[in-house]
């Protein structure tokens, strides 16, 4: 008997595995049974709306996805209602529901059989006493359930059911919805980023710095930074491509010139920040989150002022932002893939989180806490997997060899791989070189040092490099120690210098060097002292504390030709020859740049050593050298080698002899950068009015001028727009509470959450504090001074965590109504955009005197007004 469904003039078609969906779902919504009903009666009422469904299914042609309007798939409209008692899939314009029958279930849509199919699996079945209502399942934002975190779709794309089809613009819009809404927001971001963005005609801030660098690589001059070198080499690429010649100094406050594309620059740096925006929808899309939630956290990484002004000058900031918001979006791009290991979608999103690491650490080190996050990710994943007994022991090694390859191999090519077309652009001498190696340097165009004599010879000038990493050139200047022994201070410089120059001298007792004489080479074992070239100081060291490592000798300059003391001599000691073989060093002889070598004090039997140990400002932050009592005879800070060298009376090296090996630059640039972001420290006798403390980032306490303020110029204020910035913050504190309060309510045996929705909800916090705690923590343990745009990457898990909050409490709450969450996201995002709007002005230029703007110090300690 062919019965038809209320609502319709035809009546619904399904398949096989969808009339045992709905048979479930029907057991799985009943009230729960009475202890008085027989078990009889309930099997009859079951088998009776089997053949009710089977002949309604084969009566209408039609396939599930024609058979309710677009824009109601999967809406709040298509929960059951008890006032109407059937099941509407749309409503008519004047309200009428349309739909399936009371108690039918053939209408759902097959997301929802779906869901319910799995909640009878789960309850209907074990827990009779549990009855699960119809909004608990249905899902009022169109999303699909996947047993994990992603959209309708594959691989947690999100868009419509892959049959359902609306003629017209209208379907075309709705059906790629994912893309038009990226367009709409990558419109708007290039709007804010690019608006205005050449106003201001003079160096900024730190473009004083990184434009400079830019500099360097177009004219191919070697130079030293504290950064790795990625973001620099593409903000040469931005003066490359837009025609800069690499001629501007980059003098901060300077007007640019006619012939500096200073505004093409910024737009190609800026373009790194136009991309944040739409990366932010993605990411929350890909979080799970419902769509008023995924526009809000994007608006808010549209309409925050502290990532719109860092983007628009030529910094590294925008390109950090860029990389990390990459690497979030590649790990939950691939926590969405889990169900389909080894795939090819697995291993797009696994391979590119991989690159995003590499990227990002190779823009600055920040970058290495976002790692953090990952590795931290990774190291639970795989703990999970341990723990499940139906996986082999062999699919369990490759989850590992994976994880290996992409996140740790992958990264360090990546660095390396930065490092190495580093050295290979700038292979000219330029004011970097001290940094490196002595080897290094020799192989720099414009370098005299592979020209150098060979061999070392009494009567030689030389400077003397020590060979740690990180070391500089034993330097010497007319200054004084303020304490000690008040003699002429000894330091390591890392510059090139006239007092870095010093000679080779016999001691008191011998005979002086005599040009007309045969050349005396220097040897393993000599005596001698060395003679500051510039002051004519004899290098001395005495029973005196070193000025700030205490437990070593002092060591200063001291006396001049003809006074001196038995404390000015120093024994020659041969470590080994980097390029000689050992019988080739039988001779003893010292040759320039690869015989390693030490200077032990023949009094006091220790060694000239320097550590890098920062002198205060008396001795200009300068490296102390000092004299160890220890005898540790591996204690590279006591090497020495020579590097520059001249000798009227020695032929010139050859340059074929000093290749430098890769693999030793990339280590002890490294460490050098390591050694002076450590020598970023405070200057107590110094106020930076720009500085600020990790505690005062979260809520907005100070702000920062980034050039002069006067009348007549365009004013920028680093500041994050206050709505965003501190409801984010709350939030943090909003969701690490709700964790504990959800973990005491199911000790209770309280049950909140259906399968699975707990460990998906948990896994957003994770990725929001996490990422949040591994960003700023760091900076309140470092010594190093701080900025507000050092919280800028942190502040992106920081609104993660506002959008979580607002998506549990409002956007993604079964007990508010689709206008009830309409009126909550105008209110949500009109607070952010309205501030965003009343500020905006610190990012795109402030134009006369500042005093003439009123309304913008919305804390006394924000010093925006003279």
């Amino acid at each position: 008997m062919q019965r038809s469904l209320p609502g319709h003039g035809t009546t619904s078609s399904s398949s096989s595995s969808a009339h045992s969906a709905l048979s479930a779902v029907r057991r799985t919504f009943r009230p729960s049974p009475s202890p008085s009903l027989d078990r009889a009666d309930i099997d009859d009422e079951d088998q009776e709306l089997d053949q009710e469904l089977e002949l309604a299914d084969l009566a209408d042609p039609r396939p599930w996805e024609t058979r309710a309007p677009l824009k109601h798939y999967g809406s709040h409209h298509s929960v059951h209602s008890a006032d109407h008692g059937h099941l509407p899939l749309y409503k008519d314009s004047h309200g009428n529901a349309h739909g399936h029958g009371h108690g039918d279930s053939a209408g759902l849509g097959m997301e929802t059989r779906q869901r319910r199919a799995q909640a009878q699996a789960q309850y209907g079945e074990k827990e009779g006493d549990v009855t699960v209502s119809e909004t608990d399942v249905l899902d009022d934002q169109g999303k699909w359930q996947k047993g994990h975190l992603a959209g309708p779709g594959v691989g947690g794309r999100r868009g419509l059911p892959p049959k359902q089809r609306i003629p017209g613009w209208k379907g075309l819009l709705m059906e790629h919805e994912e893309w038009v809404w990226t367009g709409v927001y990558t419109l708007l971001s290039m709007i804010t980023r690019y608006w205005r963005i050449g106003a201001a005609n003079y160096v900024v801030w730190d473009e004083a710095h990184f434009g400079k660098f830019g500099s360097h690589y177009i004219n191919r001059d070697f130079y030293f930074d504290v950064h790795p070198p990625l973001g620099k080499m593409l903000v040469g690429l931005a003066g490359l491509l837009s025609g800069y010649g690499g001629g501007f100094e980059f003098k901060s406050g300077v007007e640019y010139p006619e012939d500096v594309p200073y505004t093409a620059m910024r737009v190609f740096l800026a373009s790194f920040g136009v991309m944040l925006v739409p990366i932010a929808w993605w990411t929350a899309g890909e979080l799970g989150w419902s769509r008023w939630t995924r526009h809000w956290v994007t608006i808010c990484v549209l309409c925050d002022i502290g990532w719109l002004c860092i983007s628009r000058f030529i910094l590294l900031d925008s390109m950090l932002l860029f990389f990390t918001f990459t690497t979030v979006l590649g790990l939950v791009k691939f926590h969405n893939q889990r169900h389909d290991a080894f795939g090819e979608d697995w291993w797009l999103w696994l391979v590119f989180t991989g690159w995003s690491i590499g990227c990002v650490c190779s823009i600055k080190w920040v970058g290495a806490f976002v790692t953090a996050l990952v590795g931290v990710y990774t190291v639970e994943d795989l703990w999970d997997k341990f723990g499940d007994l139906r996986m082999p022991i062999r699919t369990y090694i490759k989850h590992w060899i994976a994880r290996i390859a992409a996140l740790i191999v992958l990264p360090f090519i990546v660095y390396a791989a930065c490092f190495k077309m580093h050295f290979l652009v700038l292979d000219r001498s330029g004011p970097g070189d001290a940094q490196m190696s002595s080897l290094f340097q020799a192989r720099l165009r414009g370098n005299d040092f592979a020209e150098s004599p060979l061999e070392v010879a009494y009567g030689s000038k030389l400077t003397l490099k020590n060979y740690g990493y990180g070391g500089g050139l034993l330097h010497s200047h007319v200054q004084t120690y303020p304490a000690g022994s008040a003699q002429q201070q000894v330091t390591c410089y890392h510059y090139k210098d006239e007092n870095n120059h010093w000679v080779i001298t016999p001691p008191w007792n011998a005979d002086p060097v005599d040009p007309d004489r045969p050349i005396r080479y220097l040897l393993h074992g000599d005596e001698i002292r060395l003679v500051h070239a510039s002051t004519g100081r004899n290098l001395h060291s005495h029973p005196i504390a070193a000025p700030v490592t205490k437990e070593n000798w002092e060591v200063a300059g001291y006396g001049n030709e003809t006074i001196g003391d038995e404390n000015d001599l120093w024994v020659v000691e041969v470590v080994d020859d980097t390029h000689r073989s050992r019988k080739d060093q039988e001779d003893g002889r010292i040759h320039s740049l690869t015989t390693r070598m030490r200077f032990r004090h023949k009094e006091l039997n220790c060694y000239l050593r320097a550590a890098n140990a920062v002198l205060p400002q008396w001795g200009f932050k300068q490296v102390e050298v000092s004299c160890v009592k220890e005898n540790n005879a591996k204690d590279v800070h006591t090497y020495w080698n020579v590097e520059s060298h001249w000798n009227d009376r020695l032929p010139p090296g050859n340059a074929k002899l000093y290749p430098s090996p890769f693999w030793r630059d990339f280590i002890h640039l490294n460490v050098a950068m390591w050694t002076s972001n450590n020598a970023l420290v405070p200057d107590p006798d110094k106020e930076d009015i720009l500085a600020s403390k990790p505690y005062d980032w979260p809520f907005l306490h100070l702000g920062l001028r980034m050039c002069g303020w006067g009348d007549g110029q365009i004013k920028f204020y680093l500041l994050g727009t206050p709505v965003v910035w501190w409801f984010s913050s709350i939030a943090l504190v909003l969701g690490t509470g709700l964790v504990g309060w959800f973990l005491a309510r199911m000790q209770r045996q309280y049950k909140d959450w259906m399968p699975g929705e707990w460990d998906r909800w948990l896994y957003v916090v994770k990725i929001a504090f996490g990422g949040w705690f591994f960003h700023f923590v760091p900076f309140l343990i470092m010594g190093r001074v701080t900025y507000l745009h050092h919280y800028l990457p942190t502040l992106w898990f920081a609104v993660l965590m506002a959008g979580h909050v607002l998506e549990t409490f409002f956007f993604g709450s079964p007990k508010r109504s689709a206008r009830a969450k309409l009126v909550w996201f105008a209110i949500w995002t009109g607070a952010v955009v309205l501030s965003f709007w009343w500020f905006k002005d610190l990012a795109l230029g402030i134009y006369g005197p500042v005093n003439e703007h009123k309304g913008w110090r919305w804390r006394r300690s924000w010093n925006i007004y003279n």
